[in-house]
């Protein structure tokens, strides 16, 4: 059996166990080293006496995959970033955050819900978590909604869409990993995602306002806030600001020359900041030691799900499945755009089942080089490309777009992670309420990808300027 045939079934293997139910970095792990033991195997043309022999070759295959990739300083960003959001939640950063919006944005229609969505924006420039952040919003924001008269579906659904936020506006954890897979940097790519992450916050909020507009009694608005209640809102909430602005300088100097350090200097001063902000707010050892140990146990399920897929490519590359995939897109008689349209569509399947960081990992070995190629090459000039963009520009396009599509995967049932998070959080609701709740944005999502495809300078602008 040749290789490439090996790495067919033993993927179908994986996910067939990714359906049942297994966790992703279980399955990955698994399928990673069943797959290396059947090629070295293989190899000795299954002679039963060389089994030991390949068993021990795998082994030390896989067991060389944790330290040599995970040890990378760029993964370093992860426990940082989610840090700085859970050390804001308990700096009271999120309350404030939430009470600016609600003054100063609440008086259009249906103002509460898309103050909440400008909030949980604003919370995810200090967060890497979609999840942390769509836990600490149903907690805040959807009593808030229910006091005034908001369907209890509509606000949770609110909550978890605007939690996916997070997975774009940097810091964000998933650009981070994507980044690491296709070996690009991470500063463009979080640069990248500052417009896409605010456009997408602008849909939503066009969207609230939509159907307030159009269905009665939908949120009224919440009107009555003097303009000195509204400055006097502003301090409180002026600290994330200051975050965001010192990891921008540490990524990307904005007056010009050199950064100022890198993207992990940046992400452990901007924790150490929000540290200092929680102490002067009150925080004590049991609320630092609370977000300590969510800090330690978010980033140990991310890492770990790292280690299981990075055995599965390392089993990949032994099968050379990317670079046959590769050529069977780039054979393909359709046009680039509609292929990438195809595999974009994939990714909502695909979601549907996976968890954004498990899905992202799996695939982006054998989709990535096969974008890239459909593109022209790694290292193709934008007048010969298919896309209309540099080689490195569409890997920072792609990866936009593939993060948009995991965060369009966290509010899709039946996995819908941040779906999950909010009706576990509120006991009134149940997690069927929240999909119901969630429904209109996949339109509104639908939409902001289409426009990200089709107007790539939404993307390209800003990390072209670094």
């Amino acid at each position: 059996m040749e290789p490439i045939e090996i790495g067919l079934w033993v993927t179908g293997g994986l996910l067939v166990m990714v359906v049942l139910g297994m966790r992703v970095a279980f399955a990955a792990g698994m399928a990673g080293m069943i797959g290396l033991i059947w090629i070295f195997w293989e190899r000795k043309d299954y002679d039963f006496a060389e089994f030991a022999w390949a068993l021990e070759v795998a082994v030390k295959t896989a067991g060389q995959v944790p330290h040599s990739k995970v040890s990378s300083q760029a993964l370093s960003l992860i426990p940082t970033f989610i840090l700085i959001g859970y050390l804001a939640y308990y700096a009271g950063l999120t309350k404030a955050l939430f009470e600016a919006a609600k003054r100063w944005i609440a008086w259009v229609p249906g103002g509460l819900a898309v103050s909440t969505v400008f909030a949980t924006a604003g919370f995810a420039a200090v967060s890497g978590a979609s999840v942390a952040t769509s836990a600490v919003f149903a907690r805040i924001a959807i009593p808030e909604m229910l006091k005034i008269g908001y369907n209890k579906q509509f606000a949770a659904g609110v909550v978890a869409a605007g939690g996916t936020l997070a997975s774009l506006i940097p810091p964000s954890a998933i650009l981070v990993i994507y980044a690491i897979i296709v070996e690009q940097d991470v500063g463009k790519l979080l640069l990248a995602g500052f417009i896409p992450g605010a456009f997408s916050a602008l849909i939503y909020a066009a969207l609230i306002i939509g159907m307030a507009l159009t269905i009665k009694d939908f949120g009224p608005a919440v009107k009555g806030y003097t303009w000195r209640e509204r400055l006097v809102s502003l301090p409180p909430a002026l600290p994330i600001v200051f975050v965001v602005v010192t990891i921008i300088c540490f990524v990307y100097n904005p007056f010009g020359g050199d950064a100022w350090g890198t993207p992990t200097e940046g992400g452990a001063i901007g924790a150490f900041v929000v540290f200092l902000m929680a102490l002067y707010q009150g925080m004590r050892w049991p609320q630092l030691k609370e977000a300590l140990l969510e800090t330690a146990k978010l980033s140990v399920m991310i890492f770990t799900i790292i280690w299981g897929v990075l055995i599965y490519v390392r089993f990949l590359g032994f099968a050379d499945l990317p670079s046959a995939f590769s050529d069977w897109i780039t054979s393909l008689t359709m046009s680039p755009m509609l292929i990438l349209i195809c595999i974009l569509l994939a990714y909502a399947v695909l979601g549907m089942f996976m968890d954004a960081i498990g899905m992202l990992l799996l695939t982006l070995p054998v989709v990535y080089p096969a974008v890239m190629a459909l593109n022209g090459g790694e290292a193709v000039a934008a007048a010969d490309s298919a896309f209309g963009m540099s080689g490195p520009m569409c890997a920072i396009w792609f990866g936009i777009l593939v993060v948009k599509m995991a965060e369009f995967c966290l509010i899709t049932p039946p996995i819908g992670l941040n779906c999950f998070v909010v009706a576990g959080v509120r006991d009134d609701l149940t997690v069927q309420d929240v999909f119901k709740g969630v429904t209109p944005f996949f339109i509104a999502d639908a939409l902001t990808i289409a426009l990200l495809v089709a107007f790539p300078a939404i993307v390209l602008w800003l990390p072209s300027l670094a």
